[in-house]
């Protein structure tokens, strides 16, 4: 009986997939290192100390001069009922760790910095219905093996005991990586680019959407309009880090984006949150 052959998208993600748990079970089995540096840990933490000293958990005081909130207490997103909440601002050791487990096929490091996201949930008092990862485009995950916000959701969930949708979301068009646009380009990168694959199962729910970072808030918009338009109570955004600086675009400027990606959708079948973008 002739085997059929395996898709190629297939086989490359099953090659990724197999790599990252070699790497996951390679530094599992080693000692503890700092996320960011890989200096030998004697205490139980994530950050050795020079790198925990780069970490800034922003003030209000020090954003005034860019307009932006504190980082680590909830911060209006979309609108008002829909808040951001972030460990830290995206600088320093926690931005490079960040993107060593983006883009350095290192997943182990999903662990400690869901540490850190768990903490931002805790110090929120954050409670919801579901957690739900912000989904990559199956060829983005093919390329890298994994999800990073999908890996983060799961240790989130695990910890707070809260249901977790890891396919929730899916990621409609193959769009450019964010880190390479600019703000008006993120915004229309994104837009419409979400569905929810069972609304059902978001209707009359909270739920807790979770990435790595956030930058003009553009990402977290644009699915927390998805989600919204499903059924959803209310969301709240939940990532690692969020940059401070005027990358990241005023909400009025998303939901203008959303609102011009939406214009076919149905008042009356609209929720109300939506409505008010």
């Amino acid at each position: 009986m002739r085997q059929r052959p395996v898709p190629p998208r297939l086989a490359s993600l099953l090659s990724r997939g197999f790599h990252a748990l070699l790497a996951l079970g390679a530094h599992a089995l080693s000692p503890p290192t700092c996320a960011a540096c890989d200096a030998p840990l004697v205490t139980p933490t994530d950050l050795c100390p020079p790198c925990v000293a780069t970490v800034r958990c922003v003030t209000t005081d020090s954003l005034q001069d860019v307009g932006l909130p504190p980082t680590c207490t909830p911060t209006p997103l979309v609108d008002t009922s829909t808040l951001l909440v972030a460990h830290a601002a995206y600088e320093g050791a926690v931005a490079v760790a960040l993107r060593r487990l983006k883009y350095s096929n290192r997943p182990d490091l999903a662990r400690p910095l869901a540490r850190m996201l768990i903490q931002a949930a805790r110090s929120a008092e954050l409670r919801a219905d579901l957690i739900v990862p912000v989904p990559l485009h199956p060829r983005r995950l093919a390329d890298r093996g994994y999800n990073q916000a999908a890996l983060l959701a799961t240790h989130l969930a695990r910890d707070l005991g809260t249901t977790l949708m890891a396919r929730g979301l899916s990621r409609l068009h193959a769009t450019p990586q964010q880190a390479r646009l600019t703000r008006e380009e993120r915004l229309r990168n994104v837009a419409g680019a979400f569905r929810v694959r069972r609304p059902a199962d978001l209707r009359d729910r909270t739920v807790i959407l979770v990435d790595d970072v956030a930058t003009t808030g553009a990402t977290l918009a644009a699915c927390t309009h998805a989600l919204l338009h499903a059924g959803a109570v209310a969301v709240t955004a939940l990532v690692v880090a969020r940059a401070t600086t005027d990358l990241r675009a005023p909400p009025t400027e998303i939901s203008a984006a959303l609102r011009a990606a939406d214009a076919h959708l149905d008042p009356v079948h609209t929720p109300r949150a939506l409505l008010s973008l």
